[in-house]
């Protein structure tokens, strides 16, 4: 029995002006660490919103752990944890107020699941007399997350965990979802950071409400089958326009300190593209072929 299982949700909003989600489908596995990468407006929230019961889809069906979302969501609201994306925690309870209140609603102690979060709340407890809403961002996340652990859930829905914090508490976040994952936890984590597509079992592409691609972060890279060159020059702005106003250009984008290119013709060289650009006056060109990341990918199944 797959963990999550949805077949063709929709849902719109403003009277159906809005579409949020068009016709989702997709499963994932007991056991998974399975990440929905897509920008803000995609349909993450909503998604995750559907499968934790908190509002209804319009059409479609879904289940998680073999419940379904609409008939038997007080069955699927004692098995799932779920971090929304804005820190909604008591800001004016300490740490461990919030923590014993979140078990007590699921009427349990924290004595009881102690090991489950043992280790993300060691980091925290030096401050457990300090109230929420003076914690910092990373600190925060780990408190939210032991909030969401501490019924021992069997799913876990994080909802864009690490928007706003610092890179190193991303690092650290994922790493405690290995851990959590270790432990028999099936985790579904929504990102619109592209580089953490790589720290994922399986992937879901998501924009606009559409599913791209499901696949293995290293399954989508694969699928990319055109060459691909990272271009700079002394004059980058003026490089870009150029560059999509190349008769030969299929896709440009800028990414970082070069503009990502890729060509109609799979046959032209790296001469061919210098050539052209010298045509137009630039200078300091440099032109190689690269390997494709999530993000090309993505810019890519946009484009389809």
């Amino acid at each position: 029995m797959n963990a999550v299982a949805i077949k063709n949700i929709k849902k719109s909003y403003d009277a159906g002006k809005v579409a949020a989600l068009q016709e989702v489908s997709f499963s994932v596995e007991t056991g998974e660490l399975f990440g929905l990468i897509g920008p803000d407006g995609a349909g993450k929230t909503t998604l995750f919103r559907i499968l934790t019961t908190l509002i209804i889809p319009d059409s479609g069906e879904a289940t998680v752990l073999g419940f379904d979302v609409v008939n038997d969501f007080k069955k699927i609201r004692n098995s799932v944890g779920y971090m929304p994306g804005r820190f909604s925690l008591y800001q004016d309870l300490t740490i461990e107020e919030n923590l014993e209140f979140f078990a007590t609603v699921f009427n349990t102690t924290v004595e009881a699941n102690y090991n489950l979060i043992k280790d993300i709340y060691i980091q925290i407890e030096p401050f457990k007399t300090r109230k929420a809403g003076k914690l910092s961002g990373g600190m925060k996340q780990k408190l939210a997350l032991c909030c969401a652990l501490i019924h021992k859930p069997e799913i876990l829905f994080l909802d864009e965990p690490t928007t706003g914090v610092d890179a190193v508490s991303r690092k650290e976040f994922w790493e405690m979802l290995q851990g959590l994952k270790k432990q028999g936890i099936t985790i579904l984590v929504s990102t619109p950071y592209m580089d953490e597509a790589s720290l994922c079992d399986r992937v879901a592409l998501i924009q606009k409400g559409e599913i791209l691609d499901i696949n293995t972060p290293q399954g989508i890279i694969d699928n990319f089958k055109k060459p691909l060159w990272a271009v700079r020059s002394n004059n980058m702005y003026q490089l870009l326009n150029d560059l999509r106003n190349y008769n030969e250009t299929d896709t440009c984008y800028a990414f970082g300190e070069t503009h990502h290119l890729t060509l109609k013709n799979d046959n032209m060289t790296t001469h061919d593209i210098e050539k052209y650009l010298q045509h137009h006056h630039h200078k300091h060109i440099q032109v190689n072929k690269i390997e494709p990341n999530i993000e090309d990918c993505f810019m890519a199944l946009m484009k389809n």
